[in-house]
């Protein structure tokens, strides 16, 4: 099988050695999408639910560049800086997956790379189709 990587908007990608997303045959992976802007810079400071919803508008960028969709998302995991702000990320997630309803799992940990980041998404899809 083929593999093919995709590289996003974040600067660590480069330094830290990952791509955004990898597929292999019909399986796509998606991991450590923040909330940065197409300059790489980090949008929506202080804001989980606008974090949220670049994330994975980041996301649904890189699904498509791999010939993917949101529709084709089965399983999502959010990492959260705090929890007790998960209903304004949930509605986030909500309004993307509501009619798809992957899996997912949401979790607290004690901080992501930039302090200033609230919310890191990750996702799996399998497309209908292999490359």
């Amino acid at each position: 099988m083929t593999r093919q990587s995709i590289s996003g908007n974040s600067p660590y990608e480069t330094s830290v050695g990952y791509a955004r997303a990898v597929r292999v045959g019909n399986h796509v992976v998606v991991a450590g999408t923040t909330a940065t802007g197409d300059d790489g810079a980090l949008v929506g400071i202080g804001d989980p639910y606008a974090q949220t919803v670049q994330a994975l508008r980041n996301i649904e960028r890189a699904l498509v560049a791999a010939g993917a969709t949101m529709a084709d998302v089965v399983r999502t995991r959010m990492f959260v800086t705090d929890i007790s702000q998960s209903d304004a990320i949930g509605r986030a997630h909500g309004e993307m997956f509501h009619t798809i309803r992957p899996v997912a799992t949401m979790v607290e940990v004690s901080r992501l790379i930039d302090p200033a980041m609230l919310v890191e998404v990750e996702v799996d899809a399998i497309c209908a189709d292999a490359v």
